[in-house]
């Protein structure tokens, strides 16, 4: 019999190789499978069982450490000499007087207790009370031998008694009232996780009766269920994948072709879900799929062979089932922590925080993704190398991989996954993140080409709220960007008719490829590449002096935005001046300090993204800006009131207000029609959403038309009237949303329900 002993999370994995025994795989139906696995177990240690054919019969511990035990009774039983009669010895003469008994005692021992442990303890109950009844009655020639046999019985009997098989067994027998017939005990018993032999990942089941569904929806062709379990603080993020619960001649169809196809696959298939060879891979496996059922005469449908196509290109080409939930866009995180194996993958979601999914990964198959990440990479990752750090491809996602000797217990990910569509304004309105006049204000200064860091904790928001101001841009301006890691979706806010250019700089970890450019270097390349807004991904390193002499002498002459790790506009000035070397005098440069953090709300476990302050830095200060008043806060939040609240008087005070009225000819008054006119258009268009269920008008697909319209407005009030009349701007604007946008949007809407 074939096996083989595999470390997966620090646990000792017994696989058997069931294929070829004929009468299946299941210990609760088949007692010569129970048999060979005892038997197995009598030889070698394990923790977790599985026993492999089509499926892989997976046995947790609970139900490993039972069969342990009847493995371990088995070798006493030997030792003690029970599975021989020549060495149960009960005296001279006893021979006649017991009968068959010593042979039955071998059976129950060795036969019957490898294959049917509870019948053999049923039968050796039946024995005891037997001899009881004989040693009674025994004339006293023979009562020496009764009572020797029923010393060895009760001898059995005490280590069959250690057991917890047994034990439940005993107790069922008590709640029933009746003895256990045929097997029905063990498949009570002996339940395991189902799972198809050729995919790496194991899903956890659990009953679901407890458990209160929070969300559901679908993700490609697998369905996902979010639940709130009663002992759990982390909601539970179950996936539902159709490879997990086919029937079990289209498993022996995939097993063939996957074999069949294997035999001619490129070594590095391209790991990509737009790639050609993914295409190809389809194709080729729809034709062999067709071929190996018709050989083997099993019956598919066009939809079955399209479907089994689509499952085996995932998990050979694709992402396997990682490609679930790199798809599903409400996650921005994703955690495979080391020793694989051990726990089941953590995600973050936008809405429900972080959560425990039903997906283990399998050591085997992180080996393999990381194989693929290298070949596309070609960056290397070994223990000399234990990091790499990789945008991949189609999927909007960054992963970072480690391994020993950084992270002893073995290989892990992190993957942080990025909105394919660029984050708006009115989505953070509508989200509570920031407020309409927030928004209308943030607007204002990005079109009155300010400097801006968005500072706050990893996951506050920080990128997709400088993504969203960037489509506050005037379609007009030129924009670069520049990243180390790809998250700001340019392709997209290309497509939806900005001018912008993006540069990629070699990561801060895992070392990059050899022709990335450093930050500073890159900078220095862009500021040559003529008038641009300029967009930093993120401020960590040398690129932060560069930028600010830039900014100083006015080299980058346009909008400049970045964002900063920081949780106040103070602690932004300590990581800029103290951390990165930029001179505290040429900080002065930025205008507006924007901060996000996470809030909990009376101490909840759910994280709610909000924007907390907004912050101007003055100019007059020399060395601390806090001692010298050089912070200005212009609105702050409210966690009492959920709102960030606009400090009025504090306005008053400000310098950029004042340097912008200067530049443009303003008043006081202009400023705020014009901010009050911006949060209107954007309050507005979160209003028609909310009325008519239409979340795609919230997508830049329609706020960019919708902003480029009021700016167009803005310009035609101010050729026809002198001056910008907002009323009569917003009554054609709003006009204008409803004739187009909202017309649009609903009937596409109406298309899809039909």
């Amino acid at each position: 019999m074939e096996y083989r002993i595999r470390d997966v999370g620090g646990k000792k994995y017994l696989y058997i190789d069931a294929r070829d025994w004929g009468e299946g795989a299941s210990i609760a139906d088949y007692p010569s499978v129970m048999r060979r696995v005892v038997e197995t177990l009598m030889d070698v240690d394990a923790d977790v069982l599985v026993i492999s054919d089509i499926y892989d019969h997976i046995y947790d511990e609970k139900q490993t450490r039972m069969l342990k035990e009847i493995a371990e009774i088995a070798r006493r039983f030997e030792q003690e000499g029970f599975w021989s009669l020549s060495s149960v010895k009960f005296g001279e003469g006893c021979e006649d007087a017991l009968g068959d008994g010593p042979a039955m005692i071998v059976k129950i021992t060795h036969d019957l207790w490898l294959s049917d442990p509870v019948a053999a303890y049923v039968k050796l109950l039946g024995l005891i009370k037997q001899a009881k009844e004989r040693y009674r009655v025994a004339p006293d020639s023979v009562k020496e031998c009764y009572k020797k046999y029923l010393q060895v019985l009760e001898r059995i009997k005490l280590l069959m008694d250690t057991a917890s098989l047994i034990s439940s067994a005993r107790a069922y027998m008590v709640r029933m009232k009746k003895v256990p017939r045929g097997r029905l005990f063990y498949s009570l018993v002996f339940q395991p996780q189902l799972k198809p032999s050729f995919l790496g990942s194991r899903l956890i089941s659990v009953s679901e009766e407890d458990l209160e569904i929070q969300d559901q929806y679908s993700v490609g062709d697998a369905e996902v269920i979010i639940y709130k379990h009663p002992d759990h603080v982390e909601p539970l993020y179950y996936v539902y994948l159709p490879e997990y619960s086919l029937p079990a001649d289209q498993y022996f169809i995939m097993e063939k072709v996957k074999e069949l196809v294997s035999k001619y696959a490129p070594k590095n298939a391209i790991l990509s879900s737009k790639a050609p060879s993914r295409k190809q891979f389809l194709r080729l496996y729809e034709n062999t799929i067709r071929d190996v059922a018709r050989q083997y005469d099993v019956e598919l449908s066009s939809d079955d062979v399209s479907n089994l196509a689509r499952i085996l290109v995932r998990h050979t080409v694709g992402y396997g089932v990682l490609e679930i939930l790199l798809s599903d866009k409400r996650l921005t995180d994703i955690y495979v922590d080391s020793p694989l194996g051990m726990k089941p993958i953590y995600v973050v979601h936008s809405e429900h925080g972080q959560c425990q999914t039903n997906i283990v990964f399998s050591d085997e198959e992180a080996r393999s993704f990381v194989s693929k990440l290298r070949a596309m990479s070609g960056r290397p990752f070994d223990e000399a190398h234990p990091v790499l750090d990789y945008d991949l491809p189609d999927m909007y996602a960054r992963v970072a991989v480690i391994g020993p000797p950084l992270s002893p217990d073995g290989i892990a990910f992190a993957f942080r996954l990025h909105k394919p569509t660029p984050w708006t304004l009115p989505q953070f309105i509508d989200r509570k993140m920031l407020s309409p006049l927030a928004a209308g204000l943030l607007s204002f200064f990005v079109d009155a080409q300010t400097t801006m860091l968005v500072a706050g904790s990893r996951g506050a928001g920080k990128t997709s709220l400088m993504t969203s101001l960037i489509l506050e841009i005037p379609q007009n301006q030129r924009i670069l960007t520049q990243e180390d890691t790809l998250e700001i979706p340019v392709p997209e806010i290309k497509r939806l008719g900005y001018n912008i250019q993006r540069l990629k700089t070699k990561s801060p970890i895992g070392g990059g490829s050899a022709g990335e450019l450093p930050p500073e270097d890159a900078l220095r390349t862009a500021l040559r590449l003529g008038d641009s807004a300029i967009i930093i991904g993120e401020v960590r390193s040398r690129e932060a002096k560069v930028l600010y002499e830039a900014m100083r002498v006015g080299a980058a002459g346009n909008v400049v935005m970045g964002t900063i790790h920081g949780d106040s506009a103070y602690s932004v000035w300590d990581r800029v001046v103290n951390d990165l070397g930029v001179p505290t005098t040429s900080f002065k440069a930025t205008d507006i300090v924007v901060v996000n953090a996470p809030i909990r709300f009376s101490g909840s476990l759910r994280r709610h993204r909000r924007t907390i302050c907004i912050t101007e830095i003055r100019k007059h200060w020399k060395s601390d800006p806090l001692e010298e008043g050089g912070f200005l806060d212009l609105m702050r939040y409210s966690a009492k009131e959920d709102e960030l609240l606009l400090l009025e008087d504090q306005i008053k005070e400000s310098d950029l207000f004042a340097k912008i009225m200067d530049l443009r000819g303003l008043s006081y008054e202009d400023i705020w029609a014009e901010i009050r006119a911006r949060a209107y258009t954007k309050q507005y268009l979160v209003d028609l959403k909310n009325k008519h269920g239409v979340s795609e008008l919230l997508e830049a697909t329609y706020t960019v038309p919708a902003h480029n319209k009021f700016l167009l407005l803005k310009e035609r009030s101010i050729e026809q009237f002198g001056s910008v009349d907002y009323s009569w701007v917003l009554d054609e604007w709003k006009r204008w949303v409803e004739e187009f946008l909202k017309r649009d949007v609903l009937a596409k809407k109406e298309a899809k329900k039909g």
